[in-house]
């Protein structure tokens, strides 16, 4: 997974890569530096 440091707050679906089942990512970064990373299954 590849996040973009220059938006320092985001929240997308994603789906995952083993299952393709999808998942809501949340991350922020902070000086483009990592400071929460949140990965939740979006069961359907």
């Amino acid at each position: 997974m590849l996040l973009d440091t220059s938006v320092p707050l985001q929240q997308y679906v994603e789906d995952c890569e083993v299952c393709c089942h999808p998942i809501q990512i949340q991350v922020a970064f902070v000086n483009s530096e990592l400071d929460a990373f949140q990965a939740d299954s979006i069961e359907q």
